[in-house]
């Protein structure tokens, strides 16, 4: 819900950004009428109006800054990677994000993932975003009563992400070098992280929790599969963080927001990351074969000029229960667990289901893909994880 605010902390933050615009511009700027978009905990999201407006900025335009210690009004953050295990770094995240949004400025527009940066402040950590406008919540849109609305918004999100992802194939060295100037290309990148975290810990726990067993074929894919965050073949950007909270729909089509984990991955893991049921919250879609499918073409027929590999039905099928099985490992890691705090974190969203449903409807997806693959060991893996979370739930 948007909130007129007029206190501080959120004076300070309209004065930080009259400043920088006013270096910017060389004449002063005025910014009225704050409004609360809704931030993270540490960070503050602000609508404002341009009042004085002498270099044709726009109307109105939207700020954010990350601060120490804010506790105001706030959207709950995505459990991935914020619920991490105690090393998150405010400083890293600002600055990937600012380092996104300058390597999104360079796409054309109908291939930028989300908002243009009009400008930036590194040392106070503040960004001066373009105004998306009047938009709603793509997690609006998957609950319409009607099922073809439902289905034209998931085609259309895979064809957003299709777009970005071939406009920044073969452009990885750009974004390393911002990262580089931003003094942060040294930094790993959390998500991968994270993952690394579940692919090590997630075999421990099916046996603690579920009694079953985890092959070393299984194991061996698993793997694999975490490569896709570190190489790849269909490697291309991605704002990795890619719950439907962060997802709208305005006049120009799907947006996606929020880059504090932007970076190069390979595309499948986007693509997946829906058809998982978004692994990193607990927000679920009702995902039929059909509009799983209808997904996979939209996105496909974006990419598969860059990528004709993926024409090929079969290597596309792989590929994707490749990509599945790393997110399901990751959300077993995240959510089997009764930590009160990361579930609370998440049941907020707009999408969100009970855990147990989440995980056995993630793990019932991933043994239907594999099946479709060929996948038998998946498949059958899949299958007993199923049985064994419905009896352990039950």
């Amino acid at each position: 819900m948007m909130t007129a605010l007029l206190a501080d902390p959120v004076s300070e933050v309209v004065a930080a950004a009259e400043q920088l615009l006013t270096r910017r511009t060389g004449a002063p700027v005025t910014l009225v009428d704050p409004v609360d978009l809704g931030g993270s905990g540490r960070t503050v999201v602000l609508r404002v109006r341009v009042a004085e407006n002498p270099f044709s900025l726009p109307r109105t335009l939207v700020i954010k800054q990350v601060r120490d210690n804010f506790q105001g009004a706030t959207k709950t953050a995505i459990a991935l990677p914020a619920a991490s295990e105690g090393d998150f770094d405010v400083e890293t995240a600002f600055l990937r994000e600012a380092v996104s949004y300058q390597f999104a400025n360079a796409l054309a527009k109908d291939a930028r993932p989300g908002a243009e940066l009009l400008a930036s402040d590194l040392d106070a950590r503040l960004l001066i975003l373009s105004d998306l406008g009047d938009a709603t919540a793509i997690s609006v849109r998957l609950e319409d009563s009607d099922p073809d609305t439902v289905t034209h918004t998931l085609m259309a999100m895979a064809q957003a992400m299709g777009r970005m992802h071939a406009a920044t194939v073969g452009r990885e060295d750009d974004f390393t070098a911002l990262l580089r100037r931003a003094e942060v290309a040294h930094c790993s990148d959390e998500v991968a992280d994270q993952v690394g975290r579940a692919v090590a810990g997630v075999p421990a726990m099916l046996v603690e929790s579920l009694g079953i067993d985890v092959s070393s074929d299984i194991l061996e894919q698993v793997q694999h599969a975490q490569t896709l965050f570190s190489g790849g073949r269909f490697r291309a950007f991605s704002p990795s963080d890619l719950c439907p909270d962060n997802i709208i729909v305005n006049d120009d089509g799907v947006q996606f927001l929020d880059y504090e984990w932007g970076g190069y991955r390979d595309a499948l893991l986007d693509i997946t990351y829906a058809l998982v049921s978004f692994p990193g919250c607990l927000c679920n879609i009702d995902l039929t074969e059909e509009r799983a499918s209808a997904m996979v073409d939209a996105w496909r027929a974006e990419v598969v000029g860059m990528w004709p590999a993926l024409a090929d039905e079969a290597e596309l099928g792989r590929r994707i229960v490749e990509a599945q099985l790393i997110w399901v490992w990751l959300s077993t890691y995240l959510y089997l667990p009764e930590d009160h705090s990361r579930i609370a974190a998440v049941r907020e969203h707009y999408l969100s289901i009970p855990r147990a449903d989440a995980l056995v409807g993630r793990w019932a997806r991933l043994a239907r893909s594999a099946k479709l693959a060929g996948n038998d060991a998946v498949e059958a893996h899949a299958r007993d994880v199923v049985a064994a979370l419905r009896t352990e739930f039950s």
